[in-house]
């Protein structure tokens, strides 16, 4: 069994987040530990059944479980109600019970759908996530949030449900497409604003490949503190959305043309400009983000209008009534959440989109 590193995640109940070398071929020995012999249903899409899906049944079934397997096509624009009916009618038509587990195999959207398949289907049942992107693996497979698309906006409709173990296999991360794996940099550097120095200067060297068990590791381990602290996201969990106010806007206005990542990157330089402009940083921060995230071959800004992008942002689950709230660095390790009148919106996005505080881009 290759060496990997493990992250404890103490939540009711707990799981260990596993990041390292050859674990999608070894995962059912490794599932053993965490889920007793049951059946397994493995949910992945178009793409990445093509590359592992074989890998993990053959595991799967050398270790004892038997094994079900699902794939929907590939694209945020599948992570819908229709996505989701077909995969519970598929469950029901195997017959899976309370007894047994689904295996969410892919990135953020299979780790949603499976995720949310499971939170649902007979009122919950054990799930486990593979992420086989950088930006699950560092985000999305982690925390258990689960949701899908509604026509109104991007994850509308979601469950919390913690996964029973994480299996991150570092070797899928080194084979994907550069755009792809820039999508996942985006929230490295994220958490790396959050958490502070000694993440955000690894991820300021750029180059994450040569530290990536390492730079996963943190983001998990960061993102797990907070996780227990908050878990229904009342509170300190709402910093974990710094650059997602404005990013899923961007997603929206590109018609999901935009990749998460980079829509994200865009709205956390966006925010960081913003919050320089109206001298809510506590000094020079925007530079300094904007540099890290192109470094990583990242968007810093985008085409859209602030008008265009407010409007979009409204119909974000972030808003509560005739107010939003949004995520503000301060300094690199010091985030904020300001809640302010969704009359104010506009301008806050439009002094991060321009060179002048308020122009409306």
């Amino acid at each position: 069994m290759p060496d990997y590193k493990e992250i404890q995640v103490n939540t009711v109940p707990a799981y260990t987040v596993r990041i390292g070398p050859g674990l999608l071929k070894n995962c059912g020995p490794l599932l053993r530990t965490a889920v007793p012999p049951c059946r397994m249903a493995v949910i992945t899409d178009s793409v990445v059944e093509e590359l592992y899906l074989e890998t993990v049944v053959t595991s799967l079934k050398a270790a004892g479980f038997a094994v079900c397997t699902y794939a929907f096509p590939a694209g945020e624009e599948n992570k819908n109600l229709s996505t989701l009916s077909g995969i519970l009618e598929f469950l029901a038509r195997e017959h899976l019970t309370r007894t047994d587990c689904l295996i969410a195999l892919g990135g953020g959207v299979a780790g949603d759908m499976a995720g949310f398949a499971a939170a649902v289907y007979l009122r919950g049942i054990r799930y486990v996530q593979m992420p086989t992107t950088l930006l699950a693996a560092v985000d999305s497979s982690v925390g258990g949030k689960t949701a899908i698309d509604l026509e109104a906006g991007k994850n509308l409709a979601g469950a919390f449900l913690q996964p029973a173990a994480v299996l991150c296999d570092t070797d899928c991360l080194k084979t994907l497409p550069q755009a792809v794996f820039a999508g996942g940099a985006a929230e490295a550097v994220k958490t790396g604003v959050l958490c502070g120095e000694s993440l955000f200067a690894l991820c300021e060297k750029g180059g994450l490949e040569t530290n990536l068990e390492e730079v996963i590791a943190r983001c998990v381990a960061y993102k797990a503190g907070v996780v227990e602290r908050d878990e229904k996201e009342q509170g300190e969990r709402k910093l974990l959305n710094l650059g997602h106010t404005v990013g899923h806007a961007i997603e929206k206005c590109s018609g999901y043309s935009i990749p998460h990542g980079q829509a994200v990157a865009a709205g956390l330089a966006i925010m960081a400009r913003a919050a320089e402009g109206l001298n809510w940083s506590g000094g020079p921060v925007a530079a300094r983000i904007c540099a890290c995230l192109e470094k990583q071959g990242l968007p810093t800004s985008t085409e859209f209008s602030a008008k265009a992008l407010e409007e979009a942002a409204l119909a974000d689950k972030k808003r509560s009534g005739d107010s939003i709230t949004i995520v503000v660095p301060k300094r690199i390790g010091a985030c904020e959440l300001v809640k302010i009148p969704v009359s104010e919106l506009l301008f806050v996005i439009g002094t991060g989109l321009a060179d002048r505080p308020g122009q409306e881009g």
